[in-house]
């Protein structure tokens, strides 16, 4: 739930048990609700009378979900979020530009940290829904049992760090990580990489036009800044399988990867910029 709860208040939505929008009551832990009013004007939802019990979490998540639907519908009336799909690249191109050089001005992990961390704050609650929403699709177009097994890595890998990368902001660790950023090199190219990789359409009989959103692979890129160059971890979780039986390792304090090498000719892949070390095909 953590992490849902992150992604509202980044959203600039607030929520907090007992206030504003979604009001809870009965003993800590468990409540009965019934939804009576959806406003929509205000986004407010009011509850009145008893349902059969549900748990705090799912009471949350359930409520969340008529929220986020007037926030949606609230945000194509006013054109916001919604506006982006239309892949305007030359305001979306300056922009991304914009958002690579400011990546690539930090010097150190702290100072990287905070400019990924404003940098993911400008998605509002309707982006952050249609990359999980591209996220799922894709995983759903995966062969069954390979699909199951590597949900949860995928779902980790954005969404997980993505709690993380919040959590280190408020904490104020950013501050207290004084290092430098570790191989300036490859972090100089992955950042000259980053604008024209997110106009990379891997997918070009994609219909849903929000899926198709260079700003929506600009935060997978984000992400990625995160996970490889602040925290100095493997863009792909460890653990993470992947075809052929192989997976993600982590041996001591180093990370290996069979696949590590394996993508120079994708120029837009991660793989190329990843921490984690080329497993020899022996160790397999």
């Amino acid at each position: 739930m953590k992490p849902l709860r992150d992604a509202l208040r980044c959203g600039g939505i607030r929520h907090r048990w007992g206030e504003g929008s979604i009001r809870f009551a009965g003993i800590p832990g468990r409540s009965r609700y019934l939804p009576s009013t959806l406003d929509p004007d205000t986004s407010r939802t009011i509850f009145a009378g008893n349902v059969p019990t549900m748990d705090r979490d799912n009471a949350y998540l359930f409520f969340v979900s008529a929220e986020i639907f007037l926030l949606q519908m609230r945000d194509i009336r006013e054109g916001g979020t919604a506006g982006t799909a239309r892949n305007d690249t030359s305001d979306t191109g300056t922009a991304i530009r914009d958002t690579a050089a400011r990546l690539q001005s930090a010097q150190t992990r702290g100072e990287l940290g905070s400019i990924v961390a404003q940098e993911i704050c400008a998605y509002s609650l309707f982006d952050l829904q249609i990359i999980g929403g591209r996220l799922n699709s894709d995983i759903e177009k995966l062969p069954s049992p390979y699909r199951e097994a590597i949900r949860p890595y995928f779902r980790e890998q954005l969404f997980g760090k993505h709690h993380i990368l919040i959590t280190m902001e408020r904490s104020g660790a950013f501050g207290r990580m004084s290092d430098p950023i570790r191989d300036r090199e490859t972090f100089e190219k992955f950042c000259t990489m980053l604008p024209e990789g997110c106009f990379v359409w891997e997918d070009t009989g994609e219909r849903n036009p929000y899926f198709q959103n260079p700003k929506n692979r600009l935060f997978y890129y984000l992400i990625a800044t995160f996970t490889m160059f602040v925290l100095e971890e493997p863009g792909h979780p460890v653990g993470m399988p992947f075809p052929g039986g192989f997976t993600v390792e982590q041996r001591g304090r180093e990370y290996y990867c069979l696949i590590r090498d394996k993508e120079k000719d994708v120029f837009w892949s991660i793989c190329n910029f990843c921490p984690a070390l080329q497993t020899k095909d022996a160790e397999k």
